[in-house]
């Protein structure tokens, strides 16, 4: 790693130090962010994962742009070019504040340049009743495990275990994983906790095979009808459709008390550097 992620090492264990939880970010008293080696990628030197820039991006829309009474419903993330190892800003607006939605936008920016753009959708919530009507059932045992740093796996029923070489297999596949915080200081929402979990689970449990991780996600897409409730969420896998070298999975996220989203990415092949999932997570 560079000398700016050897400096963001020794911040996060004073942070830990002092009784910080871990996080992918610790923000500078200039108000940039820097990624801590927890950030980094698990498929290239130098380079941050998805999941630490959608937890930045899903923070500083929920911090600036909240609002009591509104759900963020959801939140759509661009991943323009690889983030690296380097000081990150954002950049956050609101596009339009009505009285049923609000609508913003969150640019993730390194040396000048937009590595990511996000937009977050808000509905007023109500308790207007509606018609009985369709809604799709599903039946999945939680894993028990209690560490909310290690991702666990479950491959058609098999049952669950720490992700790793054992997953590499051609199984419908699930996920349970709680994340780290975002930013250092800043403990994890709910919301930010959906956004991190589906962006390191989504790829994961759609395109997972025999051979490992053959799509490099360049999106995801998280639509909620609640928040998730307790510190771990499920992500199962329900389609993947692939051609051409480009990909599109969608994935049911869920809690201990049932299904409360989903989530879609689309991907492009990438045979040259397939993602080693041994011990990842």
């Amino acid at each position: 790693m560079n000398s700016s992620m050897d400096l963001s090492e020794r911040t996060a264990a004073a942070s830990s130090a002092i009784g910080i939880r871990p996080a992918y970010f610790v923000q500078q008293t200039n108000g940039s962010f820097r990624p801590t080696t927890s950030a980094a990628a698990s498929w290239s030197e130098g380079v941050l994962s998805g999941q630490a820039i959608a937890g930045l991006a899903a923070s500083t829309l929920e911090r600036k742009y909240g609002a009591v009474g509104y759900l963020p419903a959801r939140l759509t993330l661009d991943l323009l070019k690889p983030a690296r190892a380097v000081p990150t800003t954002t950049q956050a607006r609101l596009i339009r504040h009505g009285h049923r939605m609000r609508t913003a936008e969150c640019d993730i920016i390194q040396d000048d340049w937009i590595v990511a753009r996000a937009t977050l959708l808000q509905y007023r919530q109500s308790h207007t009743s509606v018609d009985e009507q369709w809604e799709s059932v599903m039946s999945v045992i939680a894993s028990d495990r209690i560490d909310n740093h290690a991702m666990h796996l479950d491959d058609d029923g098999t049952g669950w275990s720490p992700m790793g070489l054992q997953h590499k297999n051609t199984g419908r596949k699930r996920a349970y994983y709680g994340g780290l915080d975002a930013v250092a200081g800043l403990p994890v929402t709910p919301f930010v906790r959906s956004a991190v979990v589906a962006e390191a689970a989504a790829n994961l449990v759609t395109n997972l095979g025999a051979d490992g991780i053959g799509y490099v996600n360049g999106d995801l897409t998280v639509a909620l009808t609640r928040l998730p409730r307790g510190v771990f969420i499920g992500v199962q896998a329900d389609t993947n459709f692939s051609e051409n070298g480009v990909s599109v999975g969608s994935a049911t996220l869920f809690d201990d008390d049932g299904a409360f989203g989903s989530s879609m990415v689309t991907a492009m092949a990438n045979p040259a550097v397939r993602t080693d999932i041994n011990g990842r997570g």
